[in-house]
Formats: C-alpha cells, structure tokens, sequence
C-alpha cells in the first residue's frame, strides 16, 4: 500500500472515484481499454503500472474477463451439492466457450445450481428456463425460509422509512458519548468472523484526529455458503443504513461508503434505493434533522475478489489500488481511506446498533451467552430440508439449529464446513457438542466466523475438499506475503500429485507447511486456510491416510 496512493486517490474525494471509473471503462467489454487507462492515469496521477496492477487483479477487470457473458458459480455450497455440471452443460448450448466466465459463490447457497446473466443472478431451477431468460429475459426471483430463534434483532419487521428513522432523529439529540457507552454495554462484536467489539473501533475513530472521517460497511461477503448479508441488503436495507448513520454520528464521520460486491446485483439496486429514500427524507446531506450533522452515501461495487473481505485490502481497493493486505498498525481507525480515521464493520454488525439504540446496550447483552451476545445470523445451506437464513440467539445449541430450524439434512452428511473457507471443518458428531457462539466453536478447536454452512455430504472425497480449499486460497491471494501466495499453490500441488499419481505426502512437509502458513500470512486467508486442513486432518484421517506417507 503506497500512502502517496492513498492520497491521489483522495485528491478528488469519493464522488469520482478511481475504482468506480474503472468498473465503468470495463462495462461495454469486460475490461478497460487502453485508451481508458490511459486516461484515468493521468486524471488520478497514478503511474501506469499502478493502473494495470490493480486491473489486472480483478476477476471482472482483468482481460481475461473480455467478451464475457455469462458466469457460473463456482463456489463451494454448489460444488458439494453436485449442480454445477449440469448448470455448465446447458449453458454451453447456449454460449461459445469464450462467452463463460466463473463467479464464486453468488450468494444462492440455498438452492445451488447457480449462475449470473446480463446482471441478474439466478440459482435452482432457472438453468432450465435459460431460453426464455436469454430471449424474453425472463427473471426468477429466489426464496429461502427466514425465522428467528429466540429474540429477533435483525429480522424484525421495520415501519416505513420516514416512522423508522425517528429512532435515529432521537439519537441525534442524544451526545455520542451517551450512544457509544450503549454499544460498550452492548458487548456487540463483529458479526462478519472476526468478532471485535465495535465499541472499541467507534471509540477509537471518535478520538483519532482528523477533519475527514469514514464509515466502511464490509458487504463484500465472499465466504462460499455466506448469503445473510445478502439478506439485510435486500430485505432490511434501512436497518444497515441507519446503523452507519449512527456510526457515523458517534465518529464524527460524514462518509457512509457501502462496498457491495459484483455478485450481488439485486442487492446493490436495493441499496441504492434505500439511499435515494433517505435522500427524498432529508436524512442524508448537511445538518440533518437541524442537529448540526452531516452524512452523505457512496455505493461502491467490488469487481471480483475474495481478499476484499480483509478490511485494508478493502480500503486500498476503493482508493483504486491493488488490494494488497496492508500492514499493521497503523489501524483503519488511525489511518485508514484515504489516510484518513476510518471504521471497517460488516453488515450484520451495522444492522444491530438501531436495536441497542432502542432497546438499550443491557437488552442486548441479555441475550446470548458470556462475551458472545445479541443474536447470530446462520446461513443453511441446500442440504438442509428447510435451508435458509435464520436468527439465532447466540449460546443456542447446534442441534436446534440443525434439527429443529433446519429441519435435518435431505441425505447422509459427514462434516459441515463453518464460517466461510478459513472456518472450522467440523465433522458431524461434534454437532452436539457446540452451541452457536464464539467461544464454544474456538474452544473445540473450530471457528464461527460468519456463520455460513456448507455441508460436505457422505459421498463427496474429503481430500477434494481440502485441495478446493487450497485452489481457492492460492487463487484469491493478494500475493503480499509469501506463505500464502507459494503455501496455498505449494498445497494444492501436492494433494494435486498425491490425487493423480501414485505420489505421497509427506506429514512433516504438510505440518510445516500449514504452520507456516498460519504464523507467517499478514491476514486471515493464509493464517485461517490451516485451520479446516487441521479438521480435515484429525478427524478424517482413515479417509485421508490413503494419500500421506
């Protein structure tokens, strides 16, 4: 991360931004031309090998991407669920082979058989009305069950706008000081993995120096079998948005920027709306309510990368640059986009302040389960016989959720991957051992995260699994640090090799490279991708010996 970037980028602030024009330059084609580049490198004063390596890093930048048309999901839940075959055999009817392109994970986890055409997702049985989508661009809209267990925060049903923002008109006669002593009574933690307290990032913004301030909403939500972010976004947008206004009013931000990623269109539009609304109310602008605020909105759509979900890559992404895992500290909060104090929290997070705003910090930390509290998103996915998005009280045990809410698997599954690709590969006897908070999943040797569910059914080769996992890291690697960039390809290669030949792994050259991976990565994705190859390890090992020394 270049800070010189940083403040180039910033020169013209967020109403012409970098990375928006260049996922305009790419519409028509696929990929910026030339002539494009050329011109916002001289516009934004950023050096021609900056341009290029941020483009060509993009899924839907990068000039492979050119001439595209339709894109197939490649993402886990629809890989174990066996769909995608089929999705691909139909589509080639229609398409020349340079026509498709991949997605990964389009949030459609529910149903599978996913796929996205001329900005629309669609997902179970649509590939068998891909005529008529082609030719009377017919659209299938999806369902999925959504019930709460216990106490609902996020999936309450809201009033209209106007009704619904007088809880925030009355958080603005209130001090920030006062709203932010809620949240640390709260106990709220971030809901997107790594469960931080947000109180403590407000608190932090709020003091750091500086007449420019940012609120970040993290919607970038790449972990195959995650589409609860999804949810909010397309069916309580204005729980999200007034949770940043708040935000913003405690930090003294006057920036909301919401970084939705590509394979999430219908929730883009949603937003958009929702911020038009808001507009139309007077909720947004200068001295909103007459209190002396000011807030304004920025959507931001990503263009193609897992890595995005790290919150500086995220920052350096929309500054236009590569969106490299920056170093810390300096934290987001000190010096964050743009170099400027700046908050990174994820949807589900944002979307519980009205709720502690309303009811009080102590109602939240009435629910839930010690330092764990409030209520946790879980996404199900197609395995399940009633899979959905479900809010849980936190502490509540695994087995409600798989049986009583889920409804119980559609047939024999073995292990549930959890929390996205660096989560915890639990295999299935350890289900009632676990209840739905942090601490129970870490203490057993496992990760909550985001709380996505991808089950791994009986038939389907753990050591499959595991070689995805390790594609998929080496391919959504930022390339910063070395671990992750050489271990996850370097780990694919040998399970690779151990797969095709006669080729066997050597134990000790797999646990150094895992423990290299995990202590040596600067972020998540190569310090977690150890964690469900470890599982997979200990409580596979019968299945998986086969390939090993």
């Amino acid at each position: 991360m270049s800070k010189n970037l940083s403040h180039l980028s910033g020169r013209q602030g967020l109403e012409n931004n970098l990375f928006d024009q260049l996922g305009i330059a790419a519409r028509s084609s696929g990929t910026p031309d030339a002539e494009a580049l050329d011109k916002l490198q001289h516009e934004f004063l950023f050096g021609k090998a900056n341009i290029y390596g941020t483009v060509s890093f993009y899924d839907f930048l990068k000039e492979e991407n050119k001439g595209k048309r339709i894109f197939i999901c490649n993402g886990s839940s629809c890989m174990t669920a066996d769909t995608q075959d089929n999705v691909k055999n139909k589509i080639s009817k229609e398409f020349e082979p340079s026509e498709i392109g991949e997605m990964c994970c389009l949030g459609r986890c529910h149903e599978n058989g996913s796929f996205h055409y001329e900005g629309r997702n669609y997902s179970g049985n649509s590939i068998d009305h891909l005529s008529a989508i082609i030719s009377e661009h017919k659209f299938i809209s999806d369902q999925y069950t959504t019930e709460s267990y216990g106490t609902p925060i996020v999936t309450v049903p809201y009033p209209d706008a106007a009704e619904y923002y007088q809880l925030f008109l009355e958080c603005l006669k209130k001090s920030p000081d006062d709203l932010l002593s809620e949240l640390k009574i709260s106990g709220l933690r971030g809901r997107g993995g790594a469960g931080f307290p947000i109180a403590f990032k407000l608190g932090a913004c709020r003091e750091s120096p500086g007449d420019t301030k940012f609120i970040v909403c993290n919607a970038d939500e790449g972990d195959p079998g995650a589409y609860s972010d999804r949810y909010i976004m397309e069916h309580r947008p204005h729980a999200l948005l007034m949770g940043m206004l708040i935000a913003g009013y405690i930090t003294g931000a006057e920036w909301g920027v919401l970084y939705i990623r590509a394979e999430y269109p219908e929730s883009i539009s949603i937003i958009a709306d929702a911020v038009t609304q808001l507009e139309l109310l007077k909720l947004t602008g200068k001295n909103i309510g007459g209190s002396g605020f000011n807030f304004n909105f920025k959507i931001i759509k990503a263009q193609g990368a897992y890595i995005c979900g790290e919150e500086t890559a995220l920052l350096s992404s929309i500054e236009g640059q590569r969106p490299e895992v920056r170093v810390r500290p300096p934290f987001p909060t000190q010096q964050g986009l743009f170099n400027k104090p700046t908050v990174v929290n994820n949807v589900e997070t944002l979307s519980c302040i009205p709720f502690v705003m309303q009811k009080g910090g102590q109602s939240f930390a009435d629910i839930g389960k010690g330092k764990s509290t409030g209520t946790k998103l879980v996404s199900l996915d197609g395995y399940f016989n009633r899979p959905g998005v479900y809010e849980v009280d936190m502490g509540t045990p695994m087995a409600v959720v798989f049986n009583d809410l889920g409804g119980g698997f559609k047939e024999p599954v073995k292990a549930i991957h959890i929390g996205g690709p660096l989560g915890g590969l639990v295999p299935l006897h350890k289900m009632t051992e676990l209840t739905l908070d942090f601490e129970s999943f870490s203490q057993n040797g496992f990760l909550l995260g985001h709380a996505s569910f991808v089950c791994i059914p009986d038939s389907f080769p753990i050591v499959e699994y595991i070689k995805h996992l390790f594609k998929f890291t080496a391919h959504e690697s930022c390339g910063k640090c070395f671990p992750c960039r050489l271990g996850s390809t370097r780990g694919y290669e040998m399970l690779e090799k151990a797969t095709t030949t006669d080729y066997k792994i050597d134990m000790t050259l797999m646990t150094d490279l895992l423990e290299t991976l995990e202590i040596g990565s600067l972020c998540a994705l190569g310090g977690g991708l150890p964690l469900p190859v470890k599982n997979a390890l200990q409580y596979f090992s019968d299945e998986l010996k086969m390939y090993f020394k």
